[in-house]
């Protein structure tokens, strides 16, 4: 017996096999250093190589801010965002244009005149009145509106001619129509608050000083046809008072007496057909 094995408890108790596997491991990472250390690549001397050209720096091209808009579209006819842009503008202002240029006005003032006159407060109602006057200005203002479209819009809207050319074109029609229709008095007392020279020609007038001149001379006009129209109404009111304070019926209101009398008046005059004859003839 090895007396060895007494001194090594350790071995005794471990199986071949387990030494073996051991053994064979050990041997298995050996080889695999071994392989790694003599493998490495043979380095060849290089020589030094020549510098790279240096690359010139690119600048990328700024994207472009902001909004852009093409004032003129195909054919030189202009584009439909400068269109838009124009009507909606005159949409804007089309209230004041309405009321400085065209025969509104008189029109309008005249029939609440006649309203007054008869004694009905609210009858035809105001959204009434308005809207036959604006159709009333329209049939008269009808032949130059086709003048200025024909004149000055169409032309621009063909790219025919430019905004301004179309513009001055399309005011041209317009200013003939207020100056046949404005007083030269008119016309003098708004040059000189103006403190402006006074104008050589009819060409000569500015629209700032046209303008006010013209709704001077429509609320004049208004005014006395109001006047015409309120004196037979005025005598009947003026006959029916004095029969009621000649009875002793004070306490009765002469509008109250006198308002049919007015009505029957009106109609058997056919009135509304007098007064829009005579607004349309004052344009005549």
């Amino acid at each position: 017996m090895d007396h060895s094995s007494f001194m090594n408890p350790v071995t005794l108790r471990r199986p071949r096999w387990a030494v073996r596997v051991r053994n064979l491991g050990i041997a298995l990472a050996l080889g695999l250093a071994a392989s790694l250390v003599g493998a490495g690549p043979a380095t060849a001397a290089v020589g030094p190589t020549d510098p790279a050209a240096p690359i010139e720096p690119s600048v990328a091209p700024v994207p472009a801010t902001g909004v852009s808009v093409d004032i003129y579209g195909v054919d030189g006819t202009p584009s439909s965002s400068i269109v838009v842009l124009i009507a909606i503008t005159l949409l804007s202002v089309a209230p004041s244009l309405l009321l400085m240029t065209t025969s509104f006005t008189k029109i309008f003032v005249v029939l609440a005149l006649t309203r007054n006159a008869l004694g009905l407060q609210g009858t035809p109602p105001t959204q009434v009145l308005a809207g036959l006057s604006l159709f009333l200005s329209l049939f008269i203002m009808g032949p130059v509106l086709g003048d200025m479209n024909d004149a000055g819009v169409q032309p621009y809207l063909n790219g025919e001619v430019s905004f301004t050319e179309g513009t001055s074109a399309a005011i041209a029609p317009l200013r003939e129509f207020m100056l046949d229709h404005t007083r030269e008095a008119d016309i003098a007392l708004m040059t000189r608050a103006a403190d402006d020279a006074n104008p050589e020609t009819r060409a000569d007038v500015p629209m700032t000083t046209l303008m006010p001149a013209f709704m001077l001379s429509e609320l004049r006009s208004a005014f006395i046809i109001g006047f015409v129209i309120f004196v037979p109404f005025l005598v009947i009111d003026l006959v029916v008072s004095g029969a009621l304070m000649s009875m002793g019926m004070m306490m009765l209101p002469p509008v109250m007496v006198s308002l049919p009398f007015k009505l029957l008046l009106f109609v058997l005059v056919d009135g509304w057909t007098l007064i829009i004859t005579a607004l349309i003839g004052s344009y005549a």
